[in-house]
């Protein structure tokens, strides 16, 4: 009964906090629900398209999760978890700290962590690294004639800029006040293509020749009216296939969503071009699964690749983290990490290979432990392993 009063009493201190704008943040610990994982929910007030509401950050062990709830129903969703599913809950005012503990029963004020209500700006301010302006993204259908994102272009808008970003901090490593050209195979309807020529030669002002390689010819042909009509005269697309593509001279190779071993062949390219950069964001690893499924009775993994979401998984670590190892071994660094949240795009890992002229090329031990891991999954011939010809 204690608790029940105690709880109780934490809620009207809560709502009249949210009313009186008094309310700093509140912090809710020890979690022992079934959300497998979550650890913590921080809440703090924010402005959302002119109305206030209660920010929620679910923390789990490797990643947070954002949702926003009017006052009202955040209060009640608070009243279901205190003392069920969060043992400790904490109020943050300007002007007090309220801490309340089930396992005690216990409700303490102190004095306040802060005096001051923060700012209720819905997030930090971001920087963009693509302007809305652009003419380019309204004729592909990203913004409209106002230079607004869409709402149904959200997400592709914010995969496009954070493409960009992601690219702009690995452009620092090569130089570029000579010009660059680049490559971006398997182009499809441009999106990324536009945003990089946009990017390098409009806001960076590097002498740039960017071409889009993609088989339709349908894409190629709207995407070049684009680019006329734009004016950007250094941005072209060519129809074809990655594989039949003249590299020589590029310094920048992309190949975003090239589909199963069309990634390798691209790698492959950027390398005999003696490519500065190599940006792929891979998507499908069915050869390398396919190899995988006819050894996995006798692999050890055996009691999870026999479930195909696992063996899923397997086959695209294993093939991207073997193709890192054989940017490595003729002469490249490498990167491979997610640059965007899945919650946009499944088609989320990037691997970026940077020339190293100080790297130990060919390198046998390396060599050795890539033929380690073919053989310990099973793996006859990776396709990139096959195109560098080692």
């Amino acid at each position: 009964m204690a608790k029940t009063t105690k709880i109780s009493e934490f809620l009207i201190f809560l709502h009249e906090t949210l009313q009186d704008r008094s309310f700093v943040k509140l912090q809710l610990g020890h979690y022992q629900g079934r959300n497998e994982g979550l650890k913590q929910v921080h809440a703090r007030r924010i402005v959302v398209k002119r109305q206030e509401v209660l920010s929620l950050t679910y923390r789990y062990k490797t990643r947070d999760i954002v949702k926003n709830y009017p006052f009202a129903e955040a209060e009640v969703m608070v009243e279901e978890w205190l003392g069920r599913d969060f043992l400790t809950a904490t109020l943050f005012t300007t002007e007090y700290d309220l801490a309340f503990e089930a396992s005690k029963g216990t409700l303490k004020k102190s004095p306040p962590t802060t005096k001051e209500a923060p700012e209720l700006g819905h997030d930090r301010a971001k920087t963009r690294q693509v302007d809305t302006a652009g003419n380019w993204l309204q004729a592909l259908g990203i913004t409209d004639k106002d230079g607004k994102v869409r709402k149904d272009a959200q997400d592709k808008y914010r995969q496009i800029d954070k493409y960009i970003e992601t690219l702009s901090a690995q452009l620092k490593h090569i130089d570029v006040k000579d010009g660059l050209r680049v490559a971006d195979m398997g182009a499809g309807k441009g999106y990324l293509t536009f945003a990089l020529y946009d990017y390098l030669v409009n806001k960076l002002g590097v002498k740039a020749r960017v071409t889009g390689v993609e088989y339709r010819q349908d894409l190629v042909d709207l995407c070049n009216k684009i680019a006329s009509d734009c004016g950007f005269t250094g941005l072209g697309f060519v129809q074809g296939a990655i594989n039949d593509y003249d590299s020589r001279g590029v310094n920048v190779l992309i190949a975003l969503h090239a589909c199963d071993t069309a990634t390798d062949d691209a790698i492959a390219k950027g390398v005999k071009a003696g490519a500065e950069l190599i940006v792929v964001a891979p998507c499908c690893h069915k050869q390398i699964r396919n190899e995988m499924e006819k050894g996995k009775a006798k692999n050890p993994l055996e009691f999870l690749l026999k479930h195909g979401t696992f063996m899923e998984r397997q086959a695209e670590m294993v093939t991207d983290g073997l193709r890192a190892q054989l940017l490595e071994y003729v002469g490249y660094s490498t990167k491979v990490f997610e640059f965007i949240s899945d919650a946009h795009t499944p088609k989320n890992v990037m691997i970026v290979a940077i020339k190293n002229p100080k790297a130990k090329k060919n390198d046998d031990a390396l060599l050795e432990k890539i033929n380690e891991t073919k053989a310990y999954f099973g793996i006859t011939q990776h396709h990139l392993q096959k195109n560098l010809e080692i």
